[in-house]
């Protein structure tokens, strides 16, 4: 073998190992963590750069063929899809969820922050109510 075949045989090893110690923290993370978003994040996160490490590590493994492009769109696909489902599961976690202020500090701060904007909002339509009644 020569010391290239060697490097690759190491480096694509190395990500390898490295892709499956992120999915064992990743499902570490889904079993132990008690709230369902902190679980999707630890999920999505997990995903996204296991499977980069993974295939990376079989892409230098494979040598550079056909099916290495194929590993590649692959794994550009997973960086697109993924992110987005588990963004639009969050929002709908979010959005449904009516003990959402149980699991996160931010939220009532949000609830908070909404009524005060909703109040400023009200009073600035009420001051430039009778300005529109003169102007006409």
């Amino acid at each position: 073998m020569s010391v290239w075949e060697w490097i690759r045989l190491l480096l694509g090893g190395a990500l390898l190992l490295c892709g499956l110690l992120i999915f064992l923290i990743e499902m570490y993370g889904v079993f132990r963590l008690k709230y369902v978003l902190n679980r999707m994040h630890a999920a999505a996160l997990g995903d996204t750069l296991g499977i980069t490490c993974s295939m990376a590590g079989l892409m230098l493994l494979s040598g550079f063929h056909f099916s290495t492009l194929k590993m590649a769109m692959v794994v550009l696909f997973l960086w697109l899809t993924s992110p987005v489902s588990s963004h639009l599961l969050a929002r709908l976690e979010a959005g449904t969820n009516e003990e959402l202020g149980e699991h996160c500090e931010v939220y009532e701060e949000l609830k908070i922050l909404e009524a005060e904007l909703q109040e400023q909002r009200e009073t600035s339509m009420q001051s430039e109510t009778p300005d529109e009644e003169e102007k006409k």
